[in-house]
C-alpha cells in the first residue's frame, strides 16, 4: 500500500500564499498630472509689471499693502481711480499739493487721520507708471495649496484613477478565496487517499525547544546571567536619561520660525531675547517686541512658504499674534483686548544647577548656535544639546577663554603660566570645575 506525505503539502501553502501576495503586491493608482497654471504678467497702461514690482517693494511694500489697509491704504487699481498727472504729483511730494489746497489730496490726507506720506521726488514719470501697472494687475485667484496625498483617494467620474481602497479589497478577496480553495484540495485529497487505501502519515513530532532548553540547565545559567547583566545595562542607560530633554520640540500657541526671522531676515537672537545680554535668564520677548515689525508685516511673501507650511498657515499664525494683542489690521488700532499667550518653554535647568546668560554671551562671547544649535535653520525650535552635567563640564575643560580682546582674562593667563606653565587658558583652569560655581 502506498504512502503519501500530506504535512509536505501543508508545508507548501505559505510559499504559495507569499507567492500571490508578491504577484499582486503593486497597487494600480494613476493620477492627472497636474496642469501648471502659469500666468504670464503683462504690462499694463504702458508700464512695465516687472519692474513696477521691483519698486513697489522698495519704496511703498513698508506702509502699503495690494488688498490690505496697513499704515496707509490699498494700492490694488488705485491707478484706475485716479488721474493719472495728479497721482505724479501726490506721489513725488504729498504735502506740497496738500499745501497747495487741492481738494482731493485734502481729503485724503484727513481721511487717513493726516498720516503724512513720505515723498519720492526720486521717483520718475516711468517709474510712477511701471507702480501704477504693477497695482493695476488683477487680483490673482487663490491656488489649492498642494496637500498631503492621502493613502486611499477617491475614484475619478472618468474612470483616469482607480481607489487603493477598492483594488486592496479586490486583492482581499481574491487571497480569501484562494487560501479555501487550497484547504479544499488538501481535504478533498485526503478523502480520496483514503477511499483508495492509501495511508498518509504525518511527521514525527520534535520535541520543543522551550523544553529542551529548559532540560539544559548550562543553558538556563548562562542566559540567567546574561538577562540579569543586559537588565542592569539597559536600567541604569534608562534612569540616566530622566529629565534629558535632548530633541524636545513642542508645538507653541503661535507657530514660531526661526528658520524666517533669523534665517532669512538675518535678525539678531539678541533683537528678541535682549536680556541674554544682561541677565541671568534669555527670557521670552513680549508680543510688543513682535509688533515692532508686525504691525506693518501682516502676510509673508510667498516664497517663504514650504510644502509643509503654506502662505495661509503662517499669515493665519500673525492673525492669532494681532488678537492676542488686541490689534485691529483693519483699522490699523488697538482694540484694547488682549489675550495671553501660554508659551511652552523648551530648555528647563534643574532648580540646583546655576546658569547664567550674560556670562556666556557677553564676557566668554560664546555664540547661541554653541548651545542651541543651528537655531536660524530649524521651523520649530527644539532643544540641541543634552544640557547634561558632564556635557557643560566637558565644555569648560575644552573652551579656551579668549584673551585677545579681554585684558582681564590675559593677566590671569600671564600669572597662571609663570606659576604652572600652562599654555592655553581653559575655564577649568580658572576654576570653572568647582563645584560652587554652578550648585551654589
Amino acid at each position: 500500500m502506498k504512502k503519501v506525505n500530506f504535512t509536505h503539502l501543508r508545508s507548501k501553502l505559505p510559499l504559495l500564499l507569499l507567492v500571490f501576495l508578491l504577484t499582486f503586491s503593486t497597487s494600480i493608482h494613476s493620477q492627472d498630472a497636474p496642469v501648471a497654471d502659469t500666468a504670464v504678467a503683462s504690462d499694463s497702461a504702458g508700464g512695465d509689471v516687472a519692474a513696477g514690482e521691483s519698486l513697489f517693494k522698495a519704496n511703498c511694500a513698508a506702509c502699503h499693502k495690494m488688498d490690505k489697509k496697513a499704515v496707509g491704504p490699498a494700492l490694488r487699481g488705485v491707478g484706475e481711480k485716479y488721474d493719472r498727472d495728479w497721482l505724479y504729483k501726490w506721489i513725488n511730494n504729498s504735502q506740497a499739493l496738500i499745501a497747495s489746497g487741492d481738494a482731493l489730496a485734502v481729503k485724503l490726507f484727513e481721511e487717513n487721520n493726516k498720516a503724512v506720506m513720505t515723498a519720492f521726488p526720486a521717483l520718475s514719470e516711468t517709474d510712477i507708471d511701471n507702480i501704477l501697472a504693477y497695482t493695476d494687475q488683477p487680483k490673482a485667484e487663490p491656488v489649492a495649496a498642494a496637500g498631503v496625498e492621502t493613502t486611499t483617494t477617491a475614484a475619478s467620474n472618468d474612470g483616469g484613477s482607480v481607489s487603493n481602497t477598492l483594488v486592496i479589497g479586490a486583492l482581499l478577496l481574491i487571497f480569501l478565496l484562494l487560501v479555501i480553495m487550497l484547504f479544499l484540495v488538501t481535504n478533498t485529497l485526503k478523502k480520496i487517499a483514503e477511499a483508495n487505501g492509501v495511508v498518509y502519515e504525518e511527521k514525527e513530532k520534535r520535541t520543543p525547544i522551550w523544553k529542551a532548553f529548559i532540560q539544559n540547565q548550562f543553558l538556563v545559567l548562562v542566559f540567567s546571567i546574561f538577562l540579569l547583566l543586559s537588565g542592569a545595562y539597559f536600567g541604569y542607560g534608562y534612569f540616566m536619561q530622566v529629565g534629558v530633554d535632548q530633541g524636545y520640540a513642542p508645538v507653541q500657541p503661535i507657530h514660531y520660525s526661526h528658520r524666517i526671522h533669523a534665517g532669512e531676515n538675518q535678525i539678531d537672537c539678541n533683537f528678541c531675547h535682549s536680556s541674554a545680554r544682561k541677565s541671568k535668564h534669555s527670557g521670552i520677548p513680549s508680543l510688543n517686541v513682535c509688533m515692532n515689525c508686525h504691525k506693518n508685516i501682516a502676510e509673508v511673501a510667498p516664497e517663504t512658504a514650504t510644502e509643509e507650511y503654506s502662505k495661509e498657515f503662517y499669515d493665519g499664525e500673525i492673525a492669532k499674534l494681532y488678537k492676542a494683542v488686541g490689534w485691529d489690521a483693519e483699522n490699523q488700532e488697538y482694540t484694547g483686548k488682549t489675550e495671553p499667550v501660554k508659551w511652552i518653554r523648551i530648555h528647563n535647568l534643574p532648580d540646583f544647577a546655576y546658569f547664567n546668560h550674560s556670562q556666556h554671551v557677553t564676557v566668554a562671547g560664546i555664540a547661541c548656535q554653541t548651545c542651541h544649535g543651528e537655531i536660524q535653520e530649524m521651523e520649530i525650535v527644539e532643544q540641541f544639546a543634552p544640557l547634561t552635567m558632564g556635557w557643560c563640564i566637558n565644555c569648560h575643560r575644552e573652551t579656551n577663554v579668549n584673551l585677545a580682546t579681554n585684558d582681564y582674562y590675559a593677566k590671569i593667563h600671564e600669572e597662571l603660566s609663570k606659576k604652572y606653565g600652562i599654555e592655553k587658558l581653559t575655564i577649568a583652569e580658572m576654576g570653572g570645575l568647582e563645584c560652587g560655581k554652578c550648585h551654589y
